[in-house]
């Protein structure tokens, strides 16, 4: 994906991690804007909405949190990867939860946070675009006729293993939680065991190699993430 066009927001108080996206993102094509704190944020978001947004959780003026709670609210399909210097698991799942994008920790490689955005982006296009087969690699999803196939072969899925994976698909390349996960295939009232076990399945199913997954990827003590499209 060209990067050409991308208008990115940077939202981070420390100058020299402004300076070091701001040169590692224009380097690639993106053009950025940054803020350095929550109100020339939201300021910011009000006179022009980004293709993209990096949020540093930890700001001086509006907990990272409830300014990213802020902008999913007034902005829904707007792609938000976070950055933090924390790396506790609940840190992640609740920014996740939040409707993050993606979660990146500081220090954090340029490689892997444009990789990461490069996903957060094609998982916007997709879902504005609402595409009616999902493909990656040698996987394809027909989501109207609810047909899967591994190269040529159909794969016989059982309704609850479709589901999960129908979820996995429409967010592709995001990271899902096991909350919203269960919310979304089991209504919420069930174990997360349940999770552990329809992955499986479905790795059994769809993977070349079900212990060195390529496309349902596992984020240790979060949740799931389906590769998203090449």
């Amino acid at each position: 994906m060209s990067a050409s066009r991308h208008r990115v927001l940077v939202i981070d108080d420390e100058p020299p991690i402004r300076k070091l996206l701001r040169t590692g993102l224009t380097t690639q094509g993106y053009d950025v804007v940054d803020a350095t704190n929550g109100k020339t944020a939201l300021a910011a978001l009000a006179q022009e909405v980004p293709d993209l947004v990096i949020l540093d959780l930890g700001l001086p003026d509006i907990a990272g949190h409830e300014l990213l709670r802020r902008i999913r609210s007034l902005y829904e399909a707007v792609p938000i990867v976070v950055l933090s210097s924390r790396d506790d698991e609940r840190g992640k799942v609740e920014a996740l939860d939040l409707g993050a994008d993606d979660y990146v920790t500081k220090p954090f490689g340029m490689n892997e946070l444009l990789a990461r955005m490069r996903a957060a982006l094609r998982h916007r296009l997709q879902v504005q675009g609402e595409r009616p087969i999902f493909r990656v690699g040698e996987l394809s999803v027909d989501l109207v006729r609810r047909i899967v196939r591994v190269g040529v072969r159909e794969v016989k899925l059982t309704p609850k293993e479709y589901e999960m994976l129908r979820v996995m698909a429409h967010h592709a390349g995001k990271v899902l939680t096991h909350t919203y996960l269960l919310r979304e295939v089991w209504g919420g009232a069930a174990d997360p065991q349940y999770l552990r076990v329809y992955v499986r399945q479905l790795r059994s199913k769809l993977e070349p190699n079900p212990d060195t997954p390529e496309y349902i990827l596992t984020e240790t003590g979060v949740g799931y993430r389906l590769r998203g499209p090449d």
